[in-house]
């Protein structure tokens, strides 16, 4: 069982953009005063730039000394483009920064459907029409927190754009998840998956993604 966190280094950028014969299929309708969300779970297995080991590498990057998840980060640029205010969600027990540790929660939330309690509540959630949901892809899935996220507040009437960051399985079946549990929301397919070598140089993709969906 392997725990797909994302990863830093200096590599060239590989990132699965939206591909040349499969354009967007329509960009998000909008109003120019639709509130923007950003929300975002990222675990980077160390707040330490230099103390990282091979493994800890795959959920995360380092920028100017300072370290960032990997979806993190991706987030960071999405919200830079869309001039979005940003939520980052976490969970009442923090998870562990011990690899071995982290996959034993995770295997264990997911096995026994457990919903972690999130910390903090979104203020003024209703004023926000459009929802960037970004996460890693762990075990094929989205991580049980965003079962939880999702299922704590109503959606009805909002546009999600989903967004992840994963070694190589892309969104798996979570757009899919998603709609099952949001069938009164507008969720986006056309979604941005970002591999974990790519995320240090994902800013240009970002902004193209962005603006191909009319941002």
């Amino acid at each position: 069982m392997i725990l797909i966190l994302a990863g830093c280094g200096k590599e060239t950028a590989k990132v699965e953009p939206i591909p040349a014969n499969k354009p967007v299929a329509s960009k998000i309708e909008k109003n120019p005063d639709d509130k923007i969300l950003v929300v975002y779970f990222s675990r980077p297995e160390t707040d330490n730039p230099k103390n990282i080991s091979t493994e800890k590498q795959k959920s995360c990057v380092v920028v100017n000394g300072e370290v960032f998840g990997n979806t993190q980060y991706v987030a960071m640029h999405i919200q830079k483009y869309t001039a979005a205010d940003i939520f980052r969600i976490e969970p009442v027990t923090p998870y562990s920064m011990n690899h071995a540790t982290l996959e034993q929660i995770a295997t264990k939330e997911k096995q026994e459907n457990i919903l972690p309690e999130i910390r903090d509540k979104i203020e003024n959630f209703d004023s926000y029409k459009i929802f960037f949901v970004g996460y890693p892809i762990w075990y094929g899935d989205m991580p049980q927190i965003l079962y939880s996220f999702l299922q704590s507040y109503d959606f009805t009437g909002k546009t999600i754009v989903p967004f992840v960051t994963s070694g190589s399985s892309g969104f798996s079946n979570t757009i899919n998840s998603i709609k099952t549990l949001l069938p009164n929301a507008t969720v986006i397919e056309d979604g941005l998956s970002v591999k974990r070598n790519g995320v240090l140089n994902s800013e240009p993709v970002v902004k193209d993604w962005l603006t191909a969906l009319g941002f």
